[in-house]
This record gives C-alpha cells, structure tokens and sequence, in this order.
C-alpha cells in the first residue's frame, strides 16, 4: 500500500489508517451501540494484513475500551511501530467521571493525567501521535499544548496533532510547538476546511488524516433507510442531521452517483467515497473505521485508486446542482 511522509515526522503512512471509534462499542455519549471485541480484533488484523500500518483511537472512545480493544490487537501483533506492528494516534481533552458523563479539559495536569493513562491502556512506551481532540476549552488550547510539549521532550510522545482546529487556533499552537498533523472532518458532505484549514496545512507543512472520509457509514453504499432506522438507541448516528430528512434522500441520491461511477472503476461507492478525500495533496490519509472481519475488502482498495478528472467534475456538478 502506497505511503507518505505525514507532516514534519519521519512516519511513513499508508493512505488509509484504521479509525477505531466504533470499536469502542455503546453506553457513552458518541457511542456506536454495542459491539463485539473479537471482531474488532479480527478487523484490526484484516486491515494491517492488507497493509495498513496505523491505528487512530482515542481515550473517550468507549471511554477506554476502544484503546484496551486496540492494546489487544497490539500485544497479538508485538507492538507498535513499523513492519507489521502499526502506529497508534490517541488523543486527549474529552475525559469522563463515574457517571460516564463527558467533560472537557486542557488543564495541564489533566493532559497529562490523560496520556499517562492511554499509554497504561495502550501497554506502549510512547504514543506516534498525540492528538487534542477538540479545542475546548478554548481559553485553555495554549496550556494544553505546552504540556504536549513537555510530554514529548520526555519522550512520551513522539509528535503532537491536533483535531477539529480551526486554522487560527492551528497558528496558535504552532507558535509554542510545531504541529505534525491535523485530523479534521473531511467527506463529501463536510467539506469547511477547504477554505481556509487546508490553505493552512499546505502552507505549513501540516500534515492531513481526515476522518469521517465515508460520513460514519452513509457513503459506504450499503446503508438503507431501513438500516438507519433499526440503528440502536446509543447509535450516535440517530441524532446526525446527514441521516434524516431533508438531508438524507439527496444523501443517498449522491451515493447512488458513487455507485455508477465506482462500476466503471470496479470499485465501491465506498472507495470512490474515500479516493474523493484523497485526490486532495494536502490530505496526507484517511481514517476508516471497520468493526468486523470482511469490511476491509469494500474500502481499502481506495489507498491506490484515483479518480480520473472526468469523475470529479461529475461529482462537482452533482454538488452544485443539488446544493441550490
């Protein structure tokens, strides 16, 4: 699988990461219902078999169970690093209490607190990218970033990203430490950062790991009114304006289009979907989540794939036309 130098680090990445936010299964906030830990595992395998050499998770992330269920995979594989043995991203400042309730903090203690415990969950002895998982609060993005500093000169974490940044608080943070990554939303249908977050990357040598490049399941090709209504109570997706009306019937027109167009490439709507993302130069990977064993086939073949122009501009005047 073709790799590339993400931002200012000596990491090499595969276009595609494996996004284990799902994985963290049901009973919290942004949950995705429940889920079974041994086909995690046996996806988290299918997709670094396939070549994928790194895995992005997150501490709020089935508050903890994601990066435990990740720590597995790892301990089966040897580790975290190169070859067969992936990168791990983590991130910190969403945190929760005994009520399972989620709170946001940058405090420097809290930050630190945080990566001391992802490292425990994930059994490393440094974290490939440390990542502030939203700005907030954002009177506290400075404090927090200097922490991140301190923890990577201690060599705790080998670099520091950020996520969900608005380009000015990017400048911010980058006049304390230099960031590596940035990981935004980036789909076809979430597309803000090409005005100004993107600019911003490529002019600073940010690198680029999009999330969401599939839009949590609904440009996959196999999701149906049906399935989203059958989606279980703690599926975050429920409360998601893209899964409802009036939103969702252009939503599903626009992935019959990626299907009509992936048939002429051999491809799923899915990877025609991700290789969208990835026509991109600033965007250096994207994050796809898989829960179960077989997924990978209907995605991953995007990290090589490329769109010819005539498919693009199909696409845009498809955007246009149905955004009036």
């Amino acid at each position: 699988m073709h790799v590339r130098q993400l931002g200012n680090s000596d990491l090499e990445i595969t276009a595609i990461g494996f996004g284990a936010w799902a994985i963290g299964g049901g009973g919290w906030q942004f949950g995705w219902g429940p889920q079974d830990d041994a086909d995690s595992i046996a996806a988290i395998h299918e997709a670094l078999d396939a070549g994928v050499n790194w895995i992005d998770t997150a501490a709020v992330y089935g508050l903890g169970r994601s990066e435990e269920v990740v720590a597995r995979a790892l301990r089966e594989r040897g580790g975290s690093g190169n070859g067969s043995k992936p990168y791990v991203f983590t991130k910190c400042s969403m945190r929760w209490g005994d009520d399972r309730q989620i709170y946001r903090s940058l405090k420097a203690a809290s930050v630190r607190e945080e990566c001391e415990a992802s490292l425990r969950r994930l059994g490393v002895e440094a974290i490939d990218l440390y990542q502030i998982h939203w700005p907030n609060p954002d009177a506290e993005i400075e404090e927090g970033w200097t922490e991140m500093a301190k923890l990577q000169q201690e060599g705790k974490i080998r670099y520091l990203g950020a996520s969900n940044f608005s380009a000015e608080q990017l400048a911010r943070v980058q006049a304390i430490a230099p960031i590596t990554a940035l990981q935004p939303p980036y789909s076809l249908l979430e597309r803000g950062i090409e005005s100004d977050v993107l600019p911003y990357c490529a002019a600073s040598g940010i690198g680029v790991i999009a999330y969401s490049p599939m839009e949590s399941g609904l440009l996959t090709g196999t999701m149906t009114r049906e399935r989203i209504a059958a989606f279980p109570e703690d599926d975050w997706r429920r409360g998601n304006r893209d899964y409802k009306e009036p939103k969702l019937t252009r939503n599903l027109e626009l992935v019959e289009l990626l299907r009509e167009i992936g048939a002429r490439h051999g491809r799923s709507p899915g990877e025609v979907a991700i290789a969208w993302v990835l026509r991109d130069p600033v965007v250096t990977g994207a994050i796809v989540g898989l829960r179960r064993p077989g997924q990978a086939a209907g995605v991953l073949g995007a990290a090589d794939f490329r769109l010819p122009d005539s498919d693009l501009e199909e696409i845009e005047r498809f955007q246009a036309e149905t955004s009036r």
